[in-house]
């Protein structure tokens, strides 16, 4: 039923050292179109505006969502004994769970009430190379490996390996920015949690001998949130993504005619967009899109283009209350600024885990020397301490000072 390549094909890695692929359909969806597109969707959205070596793209994160998916069906007790169409059904899905996102990350997402989710998921089940690869497999197929993304396949194991608290996603996506933005924060031990990696109960869990490896994993989230990607340029940079988007949106609804000349983003503006539409909209033509309206007849829209192509970002303040926040927006009214484009609020919070109050979610379970498994705020100390403490919160208001 699953066809293999003639040979396994092998692509270089910075952080896997090789990207393994055996079977036909992977390497067919790899070199489908709308996968392809994703070498022109930045991992990181604005994070290169601070981190300038951080370039890479959803096209390696996929990648490397796979080959770990792929180890651990390959490697770990419990799931070496999944089946064959389980296993490329994962594989699948772990491969194209990005195939959806717009330019700059999610900060697309403000000019489309389409998620990136819903994306992904139009991609897999209609008219596209995509769909017609793994309809190729059976009819139902692109349907089970939908069913993955959205976390509603019947074998939950398989929703675990992509979307859960200890995931082939995390896990990449740590390891993967941690070394383009040429820190260390991200940083684990991956080969000792696939090493402690086991199936217990139809969960995946860890082992108690691997629980420090964990804490480390849980610890490198924290850092990576709060250093790279809550970063107060890389929040500026993208907040003048939304007032460009929102100011777009304003500009459509008063005279579509001014915007003529963004044929690029029309489809979305008028919430009409297709697969093709959304295939197209990759990070080239966004810029060329920034570029033209940086000439454009409106002042504020003009201008905060200029701003995005230039690295000309706003300032940022910590505020406290509202009053703060009046404050700011008086004295860009006293600069000429419209507060409402020139003014952005943004609250950052982030507690790197946190167990589903019900119990039986997508949790980190450990498993014990005796048999039983425990959730892992439970077992560990640190973890605990993280759960039960204060949820570190940071508010800044972001704007020119000239």
């Amino acid at each position: 039923m699953f066809a293999k390549t003639n040979e396994v094909k092998v692509m270089r890695d910075p952080v896997h050292g090789y990207i393994h692929v055996e079977y036909q359909v992977i390497w067919d969806c790899i070199n489908a179109k709308e996968f392809q597109r994703l070498r022109r969707i930045h991992q990181l959205g604005g994070t290169y505006m601070v981190y300038h070596t951080a370039e890479h793209s959803r096209f390696a994160h996929s990648l490397g969502v796979y080959e770990i998916t792929r180890r651990m069906v390959n490697e770990v007790s419990g799931l070496k004994d999944l089946s064959e169409e389980d296993k490329v059904t994962v594989m699948c899905a772990a491969l194209l769970h990005d195939v959806g996102h717009g330019p700059f990350s999610h900060a697309f997402e403000a000019i489309t009430p389409t998620t990136h989710e819903t994306y992904t998921r139009r991609i897999i089940l209609e008219d596209t190379e995509i769909h017609h690869i793994l309809s190729g497999i059976a009819d139902d197929f692109p349907d089970k490996v939908a069913s993955i993304i959205d976390y509603s396949h019947p074998n939950d194991l398989l929703n675990q390996i992509v979307s859960g608290q200890l995931d082939a996603d995390r896990m990449d996506y740590l390891l993967r920015d941690a070394y383009f933005t040429g820190t260390s924060y991200g940083n684990f031990d991956l080969e000792r949690i696939l090493r402690t990696m086991r199936v217990k109960d139809r969960k995946i869990v860890m082992k108690e001998s691997g629980i420090h490896t964990v804490e480390d994993y849980i610890m490198a989230r924290y850092h990576m949130y709060w250093q790279v990607y809550f970063h107060p340029v890389t929040r500026s940079y993208e907040g003048i993504l939304h007032s460009v988007f929102k100011r777009l949106k304003d500009l459509y609804a008063s005279d579509p005619s001014k915007l003529d000349h963004i044929r690029m983003f029309q489809p979305f503006l008028k919430q009409q967009d297709t697969v093709e539409d959304h295939f197209k909209m990759d990070e080239s033509a966004a810029l060329y899109g920034f570029t033209l309206l940086s000439e454009s007849d409106d002042a504020i829209v003009a201008d905060l283009a200029r701003r995005l192509l230039n690295r000309d970002l706003f300032e940022y303040k910590t505020i406290y209350d509202e009053d703060d926040l009046a404050k700011i927006k008086e004295k860009v009214r006293q600069l000429g600024y419209d507060p409402k484009y020139y003014v952005i609020h943004d609250e950052a919070r982030q507690r790197p885990y946190q167990p589903y109050k019900s119990g039986e979610g997508h949790n980190i379970w450990i498993l014990k020397e005796n048999g039983s498994i425990e959730e892992l705020s439970v077992v560990s100390d640190i973890v605990s301490a993280i759960v039960h403490g204060k949820l570190k919160e940071d508010k800044k208001a972001f704007f020119p000072i000239k």
